[in-house]
């Protein structure tokens, strides 16, 4: 069996050159060189990293000297070895409830040896390259378990804070909590509250000075603030103690059940596997666009954690992870390497073999309110947004629950478990409705139509009466056997008695139409638009096929056209237009695009009649109010939908190869003379913003603009979004909260959509998912 190994940085080519006998080929040196960024980025890392890895340490009830060897090493071998550059390892929070809990059923020594053998297991997953099925796990779960551990963490550090001695579970600390506020401490609470309140006020420092001054890592301020106040007013409190590495302990033979050990290692396991590849990703979008960087590679970054945990547990250090607090600093200071992690690690071990004396200063207070305020922010309320909108809540409240009261491997299988009978519960939850309209009988189904809704669907077939006409709407992506032989039944037996029968799929397909996979899908498009498939597109029943030639007259094209949607489209929406031709136009979103013929809309948004207000106009420009140049159309159309339809949303949508945007960029219209011209003078401003260093760059995840009239393409996009909010309406609208704004750039010759997620001018291309329609049809 071939060894694992992790798989090496790419290096360049190099081609061989003859010698002479007499001398030996030269052999190329390669020079080890850090990058200033490096440098600087991991004193950072290094300053946020000390502090909590003694208070997690503490937190655990392990060796203080243990969070000092774990992050060493955390940054050293997994920041060497890993598959996420920029990552940073250590003690993670994540973890401080299982190891909390291991020490105190087996012992420090055994459970350094659970370490060992979790680093193990975490080696035999990255050789067997399941690391993506990690990601599989439900963010619900994931999310709902570091609340969990949040919580555990911020009622036992409450204890220390008020001066007392945390109990093991969160039962038993709240039970005591009543009695711990009747004797608190007040030199710890004092010190405790100064340490929380300069981490709270630390980033919100306002001005020049503030923004100078907040390049201090806010956890080291507020630990120093707290000790120097600690030692100038004589406070008596427990401090760090570090006793000599000579009486360090290390790793043991393990020493339990076996049972209970291999559940150990599990959890171990599984929080440190999950944590590390959860923050690979964040890690990867965090840093996107970043000159020379690539995506982790998942297993690779398995093998590091395993070797790290494995070398941490033999020297007597924490499990080690990916930790989010310290990865994302690493990044927000610009590191460019893996150089940054593996320095941040040798800081460590020089700050614990020469700074004893002055870690040894620092009230255990103190480094408890860290702790705790690291396990509030565990709880975040993003997270809980986001579940609440995906309809996961219920998965996210049981793990958290799970994890406080029963233990975070209890936790997460509850979690599991209530994430299945979800998902489940959705398979089988169908709607099946019938209503009748114009003596057209329509039964529509919404979700996977399975032999567990088969009753439902044959009690609305059977409401059709014989011989009418009926319609079969099928919004969902799957259809078992049983559903499948009950519809054709039906439908022969409807047919021979007189009635008609169709049945239409997701946005009006016939489902009994022929298709030939490798044939044009584009059904709606016709010759006569210039339009190319693979092959031609097969005559359907009753049809011919015809080919029309490019040098036949426009109009002739154009009713040919005409007809074509006569005949196999408005059949489809005739029902839907009649509709809205009743009830008046209620689009919920204003699309603001090019004219480009080559942006279909409907298309790309896969929206129907109703559902887009539509402007369109030369580059997708929003004149600023007041700028208009006797030309209202645009400020028209947005005060119409904002004020009069109510949208909910606005989109501006630049695309690529847009021939406003290279116009600009040739010859900026600054004497205006014509029509074009003295449009594209709104797009000035774009320009502007493209060269200003001072304002969010904008460009794509995971790579860079092509050349310059695609970033200008993206700039104009940030721009006409910021046009958008002079407009009164607009502005109005969003202060009162009825309205969103978004960005979109559509790439013509790749077919993808890349959408703005925020404020930094980061473009994200979206996927294609299938879950995505699932759960909406559910």
């Amino acid at each position: 069996m071939p060894a694992c190994v992790p798989a090496r940085d790419t290096e360049p080519t190099r081609t061989k050159s003859a010698h002479p006998p007499h001398s030996p080929p030269r052999v190329p040196h390669r020079r080890f060189r850090v990058e200033g960024a490096d440098l600087s980025a991991s004193l950072a890392v290094f300053l946020i990293a000390l502090p909590l890895s003694l208070g997690i340490a503490l937190a655990t009830g392990a060796p203080l000297q243990a969070g000092l060897v774990a992050a060493a090493v955390g940054g050293v071998v997994a920041g060497r070895i890993g598959g996420s550059p920029l990552q940073v390892s250590g003690p993670a929070a994540g973890l401080t409830v299982v190891t909390a809990e291991l020490i105190q059923r087996y012992g420090w020594r055994t459970t350094c040896a659970i370490t060992v053998l979790a680093g193990l297991a975490q080696l035999g997953l990255g050789c067997l390259r399941v690391a993506r099925t990690a990601l599989a796990v439900s963010p619900a779960i994931v999310h709902g378990m570091l609340a969990g551990i949040g919580v555990t963490i911020a009622v036992a550090q409450l204890h220390i804070v008020l001066g007392g001695t945390p109990q093991s579970a969160v039962v038993d600390n709240l039970r005591a909590l009543p009695a711990q506020l009747a004797r608190l401490h007040p030199a710890a609470l004092v010190t405790s509250a100064l340490t929380l309140a300069v981490l709270l006020a630390w980033p919100r420092l306002p001005g020049r000075a503030g923004r100078l001054l907040r390049k201090a890592p806010g956890a080291l301020v507020a630990v120093a603030a707290a000790t120097t106040t600690a030692a100038l007013a004589g406070l008596h409190l427990p401090k760090v103690d570090l006793p000599s590495w000579h009486s360090h302990a290390l790793a043991g033979l393990p020493e339990g059940p076996a049972l209970g050990l291999a559940a150990a290692v599990l959890t171990t396991t599984l929080v440190c596997s999950v944590q590390s590849l959860l923050g690979a990703v964040a890690v990867d979008k965090l840093a996107a666009g970043r000159p020379g960087l690539t995506r982790s590679n998942l297993d690779r970054e398995l093998l590091g954690q395993g070797a790290a945990n494995i070398l941490s547990g033999t020297l007597g250090g924490l499990p080690v992870a990916g930790v989010a607090v310290r990865s994302s600093a690493n990044v927000h200071a610009g590191a460019v390497s893996r150089n940054s992690t593996m320095l941040h690690g040798l800081w460590v071990v020089v700050a614990a073999l020469l700074l004893v004396p002055m870690l040894e200063l620092i009230p255990l207070a103190s480094l408890a309110a860290l702790v705790m305020a690291v396990g509030v922010q565990m709880v975040s309320l993003h997270h809980i947004r986001t579940v609440t909108r995906h309809r996961e809540v219920l998965v996210y409240a049981v793990t958290t629950l799970g994890v406080v009261l029963l233990g975070v491997l209890e936790g997460v299988a509850a979690g599991v478990a209530v994430a299945v009978t979800v998902a489940l519960h959705r398979l089988a939850r169908t709607r099946i409705t019938h209503d009748e309209e114009d003596g057209v009988h329509f039964v529509h189904v919404r979700g996977q139509l399975t032999f567990l809704a088969v009753p439902r669907l044959s009690r609305a077939l059977h409401l059709v009466p014989h011989g009418a006409e009926a319609v079969v709407e099928l919004d969902g992506s799957f259809m078992d056997h049983a559903a499948y032989e009950t519809l054709q039944d039906w439908q022969k037996t409807h047919t021979a008695q007189g009635g008609s029968v169709e049945l239409t799929g997701r946005n009006g397909v016939r489902i009994a139409e022929p298709a030939d996979a490798s044939g044009c899908r584009c059904r709606p498009w016709t010759p006569w638009r210039n339009h190319h498939c693979e092959s031609p597109r097969p005559a359907a029943s009753g049809e011919q096929a015809e080919e029309v030639p490019h040098t036949v007259p426009s109009s002739y094209r154009l009713a040919r056209g005409i007809s074509a949607f006569q005949r196999n489209t408005a059949p489809l929406v005739r029902g839907e237009l009649a509709r809205l031709a009743r009830e008046g136009q209620q689009p919920s979103q204003l699309f603001l695009t090019c004219a480009d013929s080559r942006l279909v809309t409907s298309m790309i948004t896969s929206s129907g009649p109703g559902d887009l207000f539509v402007v369109r106009n030369v580059g997708n420009l929003v004149p600023l109010p007041g700028e208009e140049s006797g030309d209202d159309s645009v400020a028209a159309a947005i005060e119409y939908a904002v004020d009069v339809l109510k949208v909910r949303s606005i989109t501006v949508c630049g695309h690529s190869g847009c021939g406003a945007m290279q116009a600009l960029l040739n010859a900026a219209p600054e004497a205006a003379r014509t029509p074009l011209a003295r449009w594209l003078r709104h797009g000035l401003p774009s320009l502007e913003r493209m060269a200003d260093t001072e304002r969010p760059w904008a460009r794509i995840a995971g790579r860079a603009p092509v050349d310059a009239a695609e970033q200008l393409c993206l700039s104009n996009v940030l721009q006409q979004l910021e046009h958008l909010q002079a407009h009164e309406s607009v502005a109005r609208a969003l202060r009162e909260g009825g309205l969103e704004l978004h960005g979109m750039y559509f790439h013509v010759g790749e077919a993808q959509a890349y959408l703005l997620t925020d404020e930094s001018g980061l473009f994200h291309h979206v996927e294609a998912h299938d879950s995505e329609d699932q759960r909406d049809s559910a």
